[in-house]
């Protein structure tokens, strides 16, 4: 079941996240950088951000928490700010029914390009992103240490 995020969703979602960053992250940054009770603060921080602003999506499988997406305008550019999926639940398509999810939204609401972030070192993200028609940025393909991507969102479907 994909649903929209709620407060009561924080602690499972920062939790679920920093397991996820963890599995990329681990040997590419310091580990500081992506784990650790402050770490864990901040993060749960930015989630309740975007929490209240409705843009936070969960996925629910055996009522567990074991995907999250985020999205948001950045520079009057749809994005995809977040899209973690549990380790263990990986390849189960909980990915994909998040993508799906937020496809669904930004169509019905008119977007017609999305850009993302992805950790240039992310093989498996890249792939995954590259399989649902995301394309490097020709105008900026990297921020730091992450590569560009944008999608055609296209029109909504009957």
């Amino acid at each position: 079941m994909i649903r929209t995020a709620t407060r009561d969703d924080l602690d499972a979602i920062a939790a679920l996240h920093l397991e996820a960053r963890s599995t990329y992250y681990r040997g590419h940054i310091p580990d500081i950088e992506f784990e650790g009770p402050e770490e864990l603060a901040r993060s749960r921080e930015g989630w309740s951000r975007a929490v209240e602003r409705g843009t936070v999506l969960c996925a629910e499988r055996d009522g567990r928490m074991v995907g999250v997406a985020a999205y948001g305008p950045v520079d009057g550019v749809m994005t995809l700010t977040q899209l973690h999926v549990l380790p263990a639940r990986w390849r189960a398509g909980v990915g994909t029914a998040l993508h799906r999810a937020c496809l669904e939204i930004w169509r019905s609401t008119g977007v017609e390009t999305a850009r993302l972030e992805v950790f240039e070192r992310n093989e498996r993200a890249q792939a995954f992103y590259a399989a649902h028609g995301w394309t490097p940025d020709a105008d900026a393909p990297r921020s730091g240490n992450h590569l560009v991507l944008r999608l055609t969102v296209g029109p909504a479907t009957e």
